[in-house]
């Protein structure tokens, strides 16, 4: 069975009146790890924001397609059901739902009604991710990222990730505060997810993570859109050389988006 496949094409997004992405155009296929680095202020959080329908987020212009179903017409929790999966730079803390209450629930939400996942299996499937991951067992029963540190934060994310199995994933700065213990861990939590029915877009500053997860394509996002792709080598240039050197390549002397 062939993986989903995102298509992201001419996307323009706006923040306030701001146009942040102008233009950003991705394919990412089942299969595929697809690497997005820049520096800061170049438009990577708001790609991954604008893909799973982040209110502040206006797209202007463009389309964004999931299998051929307009994703833009979708709401946030369409978009998960459909497969779609962020993995947030800064996860939320939420009191009172624990996080085993949480996961249950979610992976109930994108199954038909009766067809719910057994208690027992999916304790088991929970157990053997927290494992994995190197997580204490009472994280099921503490409240989601309720005073968790970022590495605990982090880790979680990449739980979720794991139990939902969704078919499109997209990384927001997952290595952001990890030691290279934490980081270690969590890349083998994502390299787990590697199959042709899983795609993924990780987007990161630094090369580091990138030594555990090799990426099939690497992207570089300065003003708003994609300005460079490559493979692995890009990114390992990137760590080497900077981002002079492409600024320098394109003329572009103002990497950001501008206001």
């Amino acid at each position: 069975m062939a993986g989903s496949t995102l298509e992201i094409k001419d996307l323009h997004v706006e923040i306030e009146g701001n146009e942040i992405l102008k233009g950003v155009n991705l394919t990412i296929k089942g299969g595929e790890f697809h690497a997005v680095m820049g520096p800061n202020g170049t438009g990577k959080s708001t790609l991954a924001s604008a893909i799973m329908g982040h209110p502040k987020y206006e797209v202007t212009k463009g389309s964004i397609h999931l299998d051929g179903e307009d994703v833009l017409e979708m709401e946030v929790d369409e978009r998960a059901k459909a497969g779609l999966f962020l993995a947030m730079q800064y996860p939320s803390e939420i009191s009172g739902v624990t996080n085993s209450d949480f996961l249950r629930s979610s992976i109930n939400a994108k199954r038909e009604e009766g067809n719910e996942i057994p208690l027992m299996q999916f304790i088991k499937t929970m157990d053997e991710n927290l494992d994995f991951l190197d997580i204490d067992k009472d994280m099921a029963q503490r409240y989601l990222n309720d005073g968790f540190s970022g590495g605990e934060k982090k880790r979680n994310e990449i739980l979720q990730l794991m139990m939902l199995e969704p078919a499109i994933a997209i990384l927001d700065e997952i290595d952001s505060g990890l030691d290279i213990d934490a980081l270690k861990v969590v890349s083998e939590g994502i390299n787990k997810m590697r199959s042709e029915n899983f795609g993924c877009l990780i987007i990161t500053h630094y090369q580091r993570l990138l030594n555990y997860i090799t990426p099939d394509h690497v992207h570089v996002m300065m003003q708003g859109r994609v300005v460079k792709s490559g493979g692995p080598e890009l990114a390992q240039r990137l760590e080497a050389e900077g981002y002079e050197w492409i600024k320098e390549e394109l003329g572009i002397e103002d990497e950001t988006v501008g206001q």
